[in-house]
């Protein structure tokens, strides 16, 4: 076991809590999943094979966050694993909100806790709630218990209380906040900080061996639909550009997984999708160039989709009335494609590269993904683009709409 941000003085708590649960139940857990090998395949991965647990240390409760795989094919030797400690207990806060790393901004009075048991649970701040609508986020994307304009719950005090599946949403000035969790534990504690030299902590973990064979055959919640399994991602996509601190390279890595590629593939009526392939000059020496992305058409051949950030803090279009052009930072971006529509003007360019990526590029259509769709809400932008030969400009409104639209059809 690895340490980390574990503070020294509640170190000792920590690896006692620890050492009581691997007794009374990852211990319990790992053989019973052992002697039922056909449960090895459908048990939570993340509770077996951990790829980091987080401890959170409050008044009332000690949570475990659990991080990893949702499934496993094989059960890993019992091992090293990362473990990261907070601790709120020296403070009045509300445990949860420590938890997800905001507050949140209800006008309504009345506080709810938090169910012992919640599956799928989606609850935004107010703030977050209108960022999602902002953005178009489907809420109807995936199963899910919503709590809308309601205080931050707590977990009821003396109760176990676990979270599956949580999403929880915030907003601020840099953009979206999102906090998804797959696994959270509650364990309740007893803890006394009325004596000025000590605190006294106390827990019982025996009862998480009635949960072993419970867990053992429990089955995290998957979309089972391909509408429901792709819809999600969309959300998260959305979640992805919709943080300003979120940068080109963070887009663009996202889509190029292979699970989030039918974005492109179904907006650009793809066979297939390729990120970020180095193309040498073959005629002259000039520094490669590496589009975005390539999507190839049925046909064989390539058009190249480029994406820029979706907060513009400029004007897309500037001029006097009769001569009204595209602002100096967009002519910069199609400036920029240009010269990949010159790579592919050159033959030699051309055989090279089809012979080293196996397919075939030749006036390639040039996407632009930048912006919102009420960055570009006039006439005058679309008579600028017809003075411009194969190229397209795309607001991230209309990747996802596009793509959105063919699952309701």
């Amino acid at each position: 076991m690895t340490e980390k941000d574990v503070h020294s003085s509640i170190k000792p708590l920590v690896m006692t809590f620890m050492q009581e649960l691997m007794k009374n139940y990852w211990g319990p857990l790992y053989k019973y999943v052992k002697e039922h090998p056909e449960l090895i395949k459908t048990v939570p991965g993340f509770l077996l094979n951990h790829e980091k647990v987080i401890v959170y240390v409050g008044r009332t409760h000690i949570a475990v966050e659990y991080t990893g795989p949702e499934f496993i094919k094989e059960l890993k030797p019992e091992g090293n694993m990362e473990l990261q400690c907070y601790d709120y207990s020296t403070k009045g806060c509300n445990f949860f909100e420590k938890i997800v790393g905001f507050e949140y901004d209800s006008t309504s009075g009345i506080s709810m806790p938090l169910p012992q048991f919640s599956e799928d649970l989606l609850f935004p701040t107010n703030r977050g709630y209108d960022r999602l609508s902002e953005l178009c986020w489907n809420f109807a994307a995936q199963n899910s218990i919503m709590g809308f304009n309601t205080p931050a719950p707590e977990p009821m005090k003396g109760c176990f209380t676990r979270i599956v599946n949580g999403m929880f949403f915030d907003a601020d000035d840099s953009g979206l906040k999102a906090v998804r969790i797959k696994w959270l534990d509650f364990f309740p504690i007893y803890f006394d900080d009325s004596d000025e030299e000590t605190d006294s902590f106390g827990f019982n973990l025996e009862n998480m061996k009635d949960l072993v064979e419970a867990d053992a055959h429990y089955s995290y919640p998957m979309p089972d639909d391909y509408k429901f399994i792709q819809l999600p991602k969309i959300n998260k996509f959305i979640e992805k550009w919709g943080s300003k601190d979120s940068s080109e390279t963070d887009i663009t890595s996202y889509l190029s997984e292979t699970e989030n590629q039918f974005i492109l593939t179904m907006k650009f009526g793809a066979k297939d999708v390729y990120s970020e392939l180095t193309c040498e000059w073959q005629s002259e020496k000039r520094d490669a160039i590496r589009p975005d992305f390539f999507v190839v058409q049925p046909n064989g051949y390539a058009d190249i989709v480029e994406f820029k950030l979706p907060d513009i803090s400029k004007s897309a279009v500037v001029g006097g009335s009769n001569r009204k052009t595209f602002g100096a930072w967009l002519n910069s971006y199609i400036s920029q494609t240009r010269v990949y529509h010159s790579y592919f003007d050159d033959p030699n360019n051309r055989k090279w590269f089809e012979e080293k990526y196996g397919f075939k590029v030749h006036k390639p259509r040039r996407w632009i993904v930048v912006g919102r769709r009420h960055d570009f809400d006039s006439d005058i932008w679309r008579e600028i683009m017809s003075d411009y030969r194969d190229l397209e400009i795309l607001t991230f409104d209309d990747l996802i709409d596009g793509v959105v639209v063919q699952f309701y059809k």
